[in-house]
């Protein structure tokens, strides 16, 4: 009887247990509360972009009238530019790319090694990071404006220095440079703060043990640091490189409009030239290209997440 009785307890035990509701692992939330999200934007994205594609296939009438022809003539006049002898727009282009990937570049070389700082040996990491976002608590067209300040010659900092001569003779402002040094500075921001979200959850104690086991900090940064921080790293570039291609206002206020980028052109087509169906076909075109962007982002963070 004894045996008998443990089946039976057992038995007794295995059906409370499967009579119990199975619990999923993560909450459950109605999907009803997305819609104010979705709502917003489908009103305020998606409906904007679908006039701005329907207008990229329009023609001008008269002096600013849009007639909506449905005709590819706006893409063929830029595909024809790219290819052909003229590449004006092609140059612009490729103005445009060269300055998202200095900013997205530049920013990363000055952010990681702070965000590094910050997420493994600062005392004090919530009054750094807010040292990060102060910028952001003023315009971004006053920041723009202050580096006008900054960087002219007669700065009292450089007449203190003795450099307003040297800064006279090698012109910065109203420059290239003086666009890439507004940009790394307005962007720092962007990719220092998903640098420290993907650095502050490195546990450090791998780190300390691939050193221990004899690999020098540069091989220990590269086999242990850099992998984890990858999603960050992509993050931050995206942050970056994604709204440098339609930068405006630092190209305008410190390199006075004298290097046109996607962002001038596309201003100019709408504003001076009055065709907004060229204009609209160029930001359409950029618009694919950051698409091209996102998909090789994705596919890059899948990768390392298969991977990690």
């Amino acid at each position: 009887m004894r045996p008998r009785f443990r089946d039976l307890r057992a038995t007794g035990i295995r059906g409370s247990a499967d009579s119990r509701p199975a619990q999923s692992g993560a909450p459950r939330y109605p999907g009803w509360l997305v819609l104010p999200a979705v709502a917003w934007y489908a009103v305020f994205f998606l409906v904007p972009l679908g006039f701005i594609a329907a207008t990229s296939f329009g023609q001008v009438e008269g002096f600013s009238d849009v007639a909506y022809t449905w005709t590819l003539d706006n893409y063929r006049y830029l595909w024809d530019d790219v290819s052909g002898d003229l590449h004006l727009y092609r140059d612009i282009f490729l103005e445009t790319l060269k300055l998202s990937i200095v900013g997205t570049l530049s920013t990363l070389v000055i952010g990681f090694p702070l965000a590094y700082y910050i997420a493994r040996y600062a005392k004090h990491k919530t009054l750094l990071l807010l040292l990060v976002i102060v910028p952001f608590w003023t315009s971004f067209l006053i920041r723009a404006y202050a580096w006008l300040i900054v960087l002219d010659p007669e700065f009292p900092l450089f007449r203190a220095l003795g450099l307003t001569g040297f800064l006279e003779r090698h012109e910065i402002l109203f420059t290239p440079n003086a666009v890439y040094i507004g940009v790394a500075y307005n962007y720092l921001p962007l990719m220092v703060l998903p640098l420290y979200a993907a650095l502050e959850r490195i546990d450090w104690s791998l780190v300390e043990a691939a050193q221990d086991l004899g690999d020098p900090p540069l091989r220990a940064f590269r086999r242990i640091t850099l992998p984890l921080a990858l999603p960050g790293i992509l993050a931050g570039s995206l942050l970056v490189f994604i709204p440098l291609t339609g930068e405006y206002i630092i190209p305008v206020i410190l390199g006075g409009n004298k290097t046109f980028y996607a962002g001038n052109l596309i201003a100019q087509q709408f504003l001076e030239s009055e065709d907004w169906p060229l204009g609209s076909a160029i930001a359409m075109v950029v618009i694919g290209a950051l698409t091209i962007a996102l998909v090789v982002y994705a596919r890059a963070l899948g990768r390392q997440e298969q991977h990690s």
